[in-house]
């Protein structure tokens, strides 16, 4: 699955990991209802490359190059590392269309778990003083040129600069369709990412990211902030500007910068299984370092 952000946003403006669905004692107002689900950025051209032809990563992960449609026909092509609930999808400069092709630019999913809770994340928004969040269906065409619907999403403002965030919640429809080839429904109103995902990341090293390391503007930073607070992510200022957003087993970090030094930096992965010695891999302008033990940091090229 791929949900891009020029995808959802073309056409409104120009210009390690846990389950919260059982065993949550906070009051519902609490309750995380959010969670990390897949981020994306584009890097440079030698390095999208590098990475759709290494063999290296198809034996790390479960690998994936795979163009979607989406609504209004939107077309994208990306390179995917699958994990148990998380995932990470990667472009090229040139890839997406409009300002979402520069180099740096990213964005970022976060999902529900429980059916309805969407609206509940649109509820505490509100609340929270996002008079006007903007909602979003999204859709997918297996190639027969029948849209089926996909997830629903929900932005805090149609406006910005290099980086995006949305809230979403897959829906049933999707599920139904035996060409996404989901899996059966583990509780009651199960619309899950372990659900969404397939089993195959079970058959290499990867399992989940654990952490993801953004650059991004203070406008687009302050855009993401809310959000990340309505789906009960525990937020605290870092020294130096920006955010690191705790919860669900997966940490993010958001650092505000200048517009020409945003970027996706830094991305750390828990492996299914323990490694005993250090395996360093050169991937374009990138490493991903492997082990010891059952982590994996991949470093990205941010230099202009």
């Amino acid at each position: 699955m791929v949900m891009v952000l020029v995808v959802v946003l073309t056409g409104l403006v120009q210009g390690g990991v846990g389950t919260a669905w059982a065993g949550d004692s906070r009051p519902p107002s609490e309750r995380q209802l959010l969670f990390y689900n897949h981020a994306y950025g584009v890097l440079d051209r030698e390095t999208a490359d590098a990475i759709e032809h290494s063999d290296y990563l198809r034996n790390f992960a479960n690998f994936q190059v795979r163009t979607t449609t989406g609504a209004g026909g939107q077309i994208w092509t990306g390179r995917y590392l699958m994990g148990r609930q998380t995932y990470l999808e990667l472009f090229g400069v040139g890839d997406l269309p409009g300002q979402d092709s520069g180099f740096g630019s990213a964005g970022m999913g976060v999902s529900v778990e429980r059916a309805g809770d969407l609206a509940a994340v649109i509820k505490r928004l509100k609340e929270q003083g996002t008079p006007n969040p903007v909602e979003f269906g999204q859709t997918r065409d297996f190639g027969d040129g029948v849209p089926v619907p996909w997830f629903d999403a929900v932005f805090t403002t149609e406006q910005y600069d290099t980086f995006g965030a949305w809230g979403m919640e897959y829906r049933p429809e999707y599920f139904a369709d035996p060409r996404g080839k989901t899996e059966p429904a583990r509780y009651p109103g199960d619309v899950g990412r372990e659900r969404y995902l397939s089993d195959d990341y079970r058959d290499h090293l990867m399992r989940d990211v654990t952490t993801i390391r953004l650059a991004v503007t203070q406008r687009d930073l302050a855009a993401t902030v809310p959000l990340l607070k309505a789906g009960g992510f525990r937020v605290h200022p870092v020294t130096g500007g920006g955010v690191v957003a705790q919860g669900g087993g997966t940490t993010i970090r958001l650092d505000a910068v200048a517009r020409d030094q945003v970027g996706l930096r830094q991305v750390e992965m828990s492996l299914n299984r323990p490694v005993l010695f250090r395996h360093e891999e050169r991937i374009g302008h990138s490493t991903l370092t492997v082990g010891p033990g059952t982590r994996a940091v991949w470093t990205f090229n941010t230099a202009r």
